[in-house]
């Protein structure tokens, strides 16, 4: 197989395990927390401790996944241009 080939087919196989993906977890963790709902800090004797809640999740630990918010997007657009 020619490099084309071999790169194209490397891109639809990362799509669409994407979107499968997206399909079966729409949401995934919080990429500013990893997950916590909260940001780390550490006190003065250096332990962790739970800090104020994430802004960009609000403490809901999940995020909806790019993938997923565009497909929600173009249904949105369907929808409402089928009406």
């Amino acid at each position: 197989m020619t490099l084309i080939a071999t790169a194209s087919l490397l891109t639809l196989l990362f799509t669409l395990s994407y979107a499968g993906l997206c399909a079966a977890s729409p949401f995934g963790n919080c990429r500013k927390c990893k997950g916590f709902g909260y940001a780390l800090k550490k006190d003065r004797r250096g332990q962790l401790k739970p800090g104020k809640t994430c802004r960009r999740c609000r403490g809901d630990r999940k995020r909806i996944r790019i993938g997923r918010h565009l497909f929600n997007v173009a249904m949105r657009i369907h929808r409402d241009g089928t009406r």
